[in-house]
This record gives structure tokens, C-alpha cells and sequence, in this order.
């Protein structure tokens, strides 16, 4: 099982709207790519509620195989979702293991 881990904060232009908007967009779209990839075992997408928090995103999944993370990575589903997180986000950070 691989755990593929990636947080991002918002770009700090936008209004308290496009911040809403954006992330109910964001987990909308990254949570869809779940029923629609081979190998994808479980993601979901955590927003931060946590003044404690540094990162306003979370990106929580688990994968089949090393194999199956990089299906998903260059799956149109993928590549189409990471277009628009791209333009809303900032600060990526991401971690990946193998359990």
C-alpha cells in the first residue's frame, strides 16, 4: 500500500469567496478522480479548520501499488484537476510512502 500525502495553502489574493469557492472546487474535483482511476484505494480531502494548521488543504490516499500512484499522477482526470488546484494554490508540499 503507498500513501500519497499533499497539502497546499491558497494563494493569499484571493477574497474569502474564491477561498470557499476554491476549496469546495478542489475537493469536488479530486474526490471524483477516485471512482474513475484503477488502483486508487481510498482519497479523500481534508480543509483545514484548525487555526493551529499552517496548510489550508489536505490531500489524504492510499494506492495499490507505486505503480497505481503514477497511473493516477498521469491520468487526464489527474492532470485536468492539477491544472485548476495549480491556479488556486500555493506552497505544495508532498509526501509519499509505502506501508
Amino acid at each position: 500500500m503507498v500513501n500519497h500525502i499533499v497539502l497546499w495553502n491558497l494563494k493569499e489574493e484571493l477574497t474569502e469567496t474564491e477561498r470557499k469557492e476554491a476549496m469546495i472546487e478542489i475537493k469536488g474535483r479530486l474526490e471524483a478522480i477516485k471512482e474513475k482511476v484503477a488502483g486508487v484505494v481510498s482519497l479523500e480531502l481534508k480543509i483545514n479548520e484548525a487555526d493551529s494548521s499552517n496548510r489550508d488543504i489536505a490531500l489524504i490516499s492510499k494506492f495499490e501499488s507505486w505503480e497505481a500512484l503514477q497511473n493516477y499522477q498521469v491520468s487526464p482526470e489527474h492532470v485536468a484537476a492539477g491544472k485548476y488546484v495549480g491556479s488556486v494554490t500555493c506552497n505544495r508540499s508532498c509526501f509519499d510512502y509505502e506501508e
